[in-house]
C-alpha cells in the first residue's frame, strides 16, 4: 500500500471517527436540549399522527378523529359536543387540553407506559402506542335531561348516585362545541377569541368550577349540624326563634319571605324556609361544630378531583356572631359549586356517608381490555344515621307539602330543599335559583340519584327566579330519567 493510500484511510477512519462522535454528541449529550427546542416538531407530528382514544358514555364514543392528511394528521372530532364539553373539555392543537381530555391524556394520547406491553420493541422502532379509552360514569338520559331543562338559560346541573358516589350527569350552559378548537388554522384562534371575550363565559365550567351562594339549601347542613349537636332534638317542637330575628351585637333585623315563621318547628321552618329560624339556629349550634359538619359535607376541601380538580366550596370558620347566622342561611361567604350541593344531597339519602364523586369509570384499550378501574371512592360519616333519617323525613316535607312540589315524580319518593340565594351589592342582583333533591323509586332499597341545580337566569323576572319555579323542574326531569334508564 502506498503512502498516499495509507494517509487517504487514515483520514478517511479520522473523519468516520468525528461523525461517530458528534453523532454521539449530539442524540446522548445534547438530546435533552433539541427535545426541547421549540422548532422540533417530531414529538407533536408523533402525538398527533395517531388516532386519539375516545371518551364514552352509556359505551358509545362522544369523541372521535378526524384525519385530516396534514403533518398533524388527526384532529378530533367530538359528537354532540355542547351536551359533553363540561365533561370532555377540549384536546386542541394550538390551545392544548383540559378536563377529562386533560386528566386522562396519558390514555387517550396513548404516551402511558401501561398501553405498551413491549416497551423496549416500542423504543427500538419508535412506533407509538395506540391510544386507549376512557369510559364515564354518566348517564346519557340524564345528561340530555339536564341540558335540555337549561336550555338557553344560565346555570349548571350535577347528580350523582348516592351509594357510590358515580356522577350521573354534569352540565352547564351556556356551552360551546370543542371542535370548534381542534385544528390549528385561522379558524381556531377566532374561534377561542370568540369564547375567550363572550360575556356568557362558555368555556367555564360552572358544574365544578363556579362557586355560588347556596342560599337556603344549605340549610340542609345547618339543620344537620343543630340535630347532630342536640340543639334540636324534636322535630315538632317550636324553636325560641322571634321573627324579625335581630342579629347578634348588631340592629340589623332578618326577615323572612312569607310564611309563620316566628318560634316554627324545624319542621315547618324547613318547609317554609325560615331565614330567621335557621340563622338563630347556626348561633345556637356555634362556629365550631357548624363547620365540622360542613367540612364533613365536603366544605373547604381543597384535593377534590374527579379527576380534573374541583374549586373548594366554603364555610367561612372566623366568623363574628352575626356572619356565622348569614353563613347558616348559605349568605355571608359561605360558597358553593353545583357538585358540592349534589353531594349534600346525596349524604342526606344515602344513610348520612358521603362518597367523593368521580367520572371516570374505567380506562381500556382499544380493543377493550381494562387498564385501571376506579375502585371504591373514599366514605366519611357527614351526619348520623339517625339524623340522616330525619333530614330525609324533612326534604320529603318540602316535595309534598311546601316549596318543592314540581319536584314530585308519581311512583317515586322525592326529598328536596328550595332556595333562592341573593347577591350582589345590598343583594341588588337577580338571585340565583336552587333546588337540591334526592330520589327513589318505590321498587327500589335505596335513593338512586342526588341532583343540584342552579339557574342564573338574568332574563327572569326576580319574583319568578325561585328554586322552586324554576330549578325543581330540571331536577324533577334529571331524577325521572336516572329513575326509567
Amino acid at each position: 500500500m502506498t503512502p498516499h493510500i495509507r494517509r487517504a484511510t487514515a483520514f478517511c477512519a479520522l473523519l468516520l471517527a468525528a461523525l461517530l462522535v458528534n453523532a454521539a454528541r449530539i442524540q446522548i449529550f445534547q438530546a435533552g436540549e433539541f427535545d426541547a427546542n421549540p422548532a422540533n416538531r417530531r414529538h407533536e407530528i408523533a402525538r398527533y399522527g395517531q388516532p386519539r382514544g375516545d371518551i364514552l358514555v352509556g359505551g358509545r364514543p362522544v369523541t372521535g378523529s378526524k384525519d385530516t392528511g396534514e403533518p398533524l394528521r388527526y384532529e378530533r372530532t367530538y359528537q354532540q359536543g355542547p351536551l359533553y364539553a363540561p365533561v370532555t373539555g377540549f384536546a386542541s392543537q394550538v390551545y392544548g387540553t383540559t378536563f377529562l381530555e386533560h386528566a386522562e391524556d396519558g390514555t387517550l394520547s396513548g404516551a402511558d407506559p401501561v398501553l405498551s406491553p413491549f416497551p423496549l420493541w416500542k423504543d427500538f422502532t419508535r412506533a407509538g402506542n395506540t391510544g386507549g379509552d376512557v369510559v364515564t360514569t354518566l348517564d346519557a338520559a340524564a345528561q340530555r335531561a339536564a341540558f335540555e331543562g337549561l336550555g338557553d338559560r344560565k346555570g349548571a346541573v350535577a347528580a350523582v348516585e348516592p351509594a357510590t358516589g358515580r356522577i350521573l350527569a354534569l352540565v352547564s350552559t351556556p356551552s360551546y362545541d370543542p371542535a370548534a378548537l381542534s385544528g390549528n388554522g385561522p379558524a381556531v384562534a377566532r374561534s377561542w377569541r370568540s369564547l375567550i371575550e363572550d360575556p356568557d363565559k362558555p368555556m367555564l365550567n360552572r358544574a365544578v368550577r363556579q362557586t355560588y351562594p347556596p342560599g337556603s339549601t344549605f340549610k340542609v347542613v345547618t339543620a344537620a349540624a343543630a340535630l347532630d349537636a342536640g340543639v334540636i332534638k324534636d322535630l315538632d317542637k317550636r324553636t325560641d326563634s322571634p321573627d324579625p330575628y335581630t342579629l347578634p351585637g348588631t340592629t340589623t333585623r332578618l326577615r323572612n319571605e312569607g310564611g309563620r315563621c316566628a318560634n316554627a318547628s324545624l319542621r315547618k321552618a324547613f318547609e317554609w324556609s325560615c331565614n330567621t329560624v335557621f340563622a338563630k339556629l347556626g348561633v345556637d349550634v356555634g362556629v365550631t361544630d357548624m363547620a365540622r359538619t360542613a367540612r364533613a359535607f365536603g366544605f373547604n376541601n381543597t384535593g377534590l378531583r374527579i379527576p380534573y380538580s374541583v374549586a373548594p366550596s366554603t364555610f367561612d370558620t372566623t366568623v363574628d356572631r352575626a356572619q356565622l347566622a348569614l353563613s347558616s342561611i348559605g349568605q355571608y361567604n359561605t360558597r358553593a359549586t353545583p357538585l358540592q350541593m349534589a353531594m349534600v344531597a346525596a349524604a342526606v339519602a344515602n344513610g348520612g356517608q358521603l362518597r367523593e364523586p368521580y367520572l371516570v369509570e374505567r380506562t381500556t384499550t382499544r380493543r377493550g381490555a381494562t387498564l385501571s378501574t376506579a375502585g371504591a371512592p373514599p366514605l366519611r360519616q357527614a351526619m348520623s344515621p339517625s339524623t340522616a333519617a330525619r333530614m330525609r323525613e324533612l326534604m320529603r316535607n318540602v316535595v309534598e307539602h311546601g316549596t318543592g312540589r314540581n319536584a314530585a315524580i308519581r311512583g317515586a319518593t322525592v326529598g328536596g330543599k328550595t332556595g333562592t340565594a341573593q347577591h350582589g351589592v345590598d343583594n341588588s342582583g337577580r338571585p340565583y335559583a336552587w333546588f337540591v333533591s334526592w330520589a327513589q323509586d318505590d321498587q327500589d332499597m335505596v335513593p338512586k340519584v342526588a341532583v343540584a341545580v342552579v339557574v342564573e337566569d338574568a332574563a327572569a323576572h326576580r319574583r319568578d327566579l325561585t328554586g322552586g319555579g324554576m330549578a325543581a323542574p330540571i331536577a324533577r326531569a334529571v331524577m325521572r330519567a336516572v329513575l326509567t334508564s
